[in-house]
């Protein structure tokens, strides 16, 4: 029997993004539909939450578009650019409306625009945001670093301020976090630029060598107290290929070696117990790709431990 603690009638607000254009594999742009099929806003509910959907982002189709010059460096990125913009706003305006912002995802571009509003709320208030990366890979590839142009593998670093201008300015300024209030978790696979980048920077970064000998709950701790330090709180973003594929079988990259069914859910437990998570996000569940919704019913539970749910 299970008892769930959460503050009665807070308030979460649900926003998709079909965004699958940072991808090379198509069926990503399902995932918002997939999550929301496992029940996630009659769960919330049954949590004591105040739930609200206000339904996806319109995304292009990439069938309906021509590249743009250049765009083999950067795949789509002036619609990427626009779905950004419109998912900042939309995601700060939840903020001032005084909900928590839950971000389904689409692939890991979708990141810039969840992010950027993120940033741009707390900016008002002179405040910075941290951010909590749970990922196979380190996505902070630029366009020229980048082996395959897809922007799904650049996002933390265009949050860092490197990138394209309409990538890295979206709201007006730039970074929208600092490298000291990042932490990435589960890195498994990563290319020689992004280490490059990392090492630059002072990224902290725990390998799943890190977590196979120190365990998820005492790098959690390491990581939220750093994410935690110099700001109000962090973004926590899941990316599903964290999963060993053995759990999450429907994700466009998968990577062999990853989190169990039990460290995924630690970490979303720990990120609720921290109290300082401002959003959450859930992305890369490729429904084409999984079997009878399994990844996508994980990633509802993952972000109902994010939010509260308890086994006792």
């Amino acid at each position: 029997m299970e008892n769930d603690h959460v503050a009665p009638q807070r308030k979460v607000t649900i926003i998709g993004v079909p965004m699958d254009l940072g991808a090379d594999r198509r069926g990503v742009d399902m995932g918002p539909s997939v999550v929301r099929i496992a029940g996630l806003s009659t769960k919330l509910n049954q949590l004591g939450y105040l739930v609200e959907d206000i339904g996806n982002i319109p995304v292009a189709l990439a069938e309906t578009r021509r590249p743009d010059a250049g765009d083999s460096r950067h795949k789509y990125l002036s619609e990427v650019a626009r779905a950004s913009e419109m998912l900042a706003d939309q995601v700060a305006a939840i903020l001032a409306d005084g909900a928590i912002p839950i971000v389904l995802g689409g692939d890991h571009s979708i990141a810039i625009g969840s992010v950027a509003g993120v940033a741009a709320h707390y900016r008002q208030q002179g405040k910075r945001i941290g951010i909590i990366w749970i990922d196979a890979h380190a996505d902070i590839n630029t366009p020229e670093s980048s082996p395959s142009g897809n922007i799904h593998g650049m996002p933390l670093a265009v949050l860092l301020g490197y990138g394209p201008r309409i990538l890295t300015h979206i709201g007006g300024f730039a970074p929208k976090v600092h490298p000291e209030d990042c932490v990435i978790i589960g890195v498994r696979q990563i290319d020689d630029g992004e280490r490059q980048l990392a090492r630059r920077l002072g990224l902290r970064i725990y390998t799943m060598r890190d977590l196979d000998e120190r365990g998820m709950s005492a790098v959690m701790d390491e990581a939220i107290a750093l994410a935690t330090r110099h700001t109000i709180g962090f973004h926590a973003t899941f990316d599903m290929d964290f999963v060993d594929p053995y759990y999450a079988p429907g994700v466009g990259t998968p990577v062999l070696g990853g989190g169990t069914y039990r460290e995924s859910h630690l970490a979303m437990e720990k990120i609720h117990d921290s109290g300082k998570m401002l959003s959450v996000e859930m992305v890369e569940i490729n429904a084409v790709l999984d079997t009878y919704n399994r990844t996508g019913e994980l990633g509802a539970e993952l972000l109902l431990s994010a939010l509260g749910k308890k086994i006792l």
